[in-house]
């Protein structure tokens, strides 16, 4: 009885990933972005609690492969949508864009679109075991809500904004199923030689953190952007 009820431990994790994730996309509709950005973190919380739960407890299925991408989906698919949609609709235009902006704010969905595509993918392709290819889902997911929330003013207010936006929505959809690998945070051990791109990448994280507060998440996704880039060749 205890090894069944065991086994639904991580999948019941994963459930409050989705829960949370729902919520975020709640929040981000009606634009409050520091709550929505929070429940972001939390489902992101979740979303590595159930893989490690997972391995410990030998607790793996089939079903909880194919529910957690459903909801990393909803987590960090639909809920950055969500934020990305509110800043459309409360941008500033230039003039030969205005009779859009009732319609370019639902460009925010491509961030949903091709962050299935990304998990998809994920799912059935070995070369992914160790590392990445293209930008995880929760990494795009805190970079959507760390601006949203601690950028606010620049997001929407500027003459070229909605412009600037709908780049960075392309940009990220991009980034999401693009064929460049990516370091993995998982540490097989302590070693310098094994893991010196990860060191480095939190090494830079702190400060990034400690001097920028909530924005300082959108700056260290950018820093692993660049880092994972720099350093493809060398694996």
């Amino acid at each position: 009885m205890g090894i069944h009820i065991t086994r639904h431990i991580p999948n019941f994790v994963t459930c409050l990933n989705l829960f949370s994730g729902c919520i975020a996309c709640h929040m981000a509709f009606h634009a409050e972005y520091r709550l929505a950005f929070l429940f972001i973190l939390l489902s992101a919380l979740f979303d590595f609690l159930d893989g490690m739960l997972a391995r410990l407890l030998k607790a793996y299925s089939p079903v909880g492969k194919d529910l957690d991408s459903l909801a990393d989906d909803v987590s960090f698919g639909a809920a950055p949508s969500f934020l990305a949609f509110s800043l459309l609709t409360e941008a500033d235009y230039p003039p030969f864009l205005e009779n859009t902006q009732n319609i370019l704010p639902y460009a925010g969905f491509l961030i949903c679109v091709f962050s299935a595509l990304r998990l998809a993918k994920f799912n059935n392709d070995s070369r992914q075991a160790s590392s990445f290819i293209g930008l995880p889902v929760p990494a795009n997911a805190l970079f959507w809500g760390s601006l949203a929330t601690s950028a606010y003013g620049l997001s929407i207010h500027g003459y070229l904004n909605a412009i600037y936006l709908l780049l960075l929505i392309l940009a990220f959809s991009y980034l999401l199923v693009a064929e460049i690998p990516m370091f993995s945070l998982k540490f097989k051990n302590l070693k310098w030689n094994d893991n010196k791109i990860r060191f480095l990448f939190l090494v830079v994280c702190i400060p990034l953190l400690a001097f920028l507060k909530l924005s300082g998440f959108a700056a260290i996704i950018i820093w692993y952007i660049l880092l994972s880039v720099l350093t493809a060749k060398k694996g």
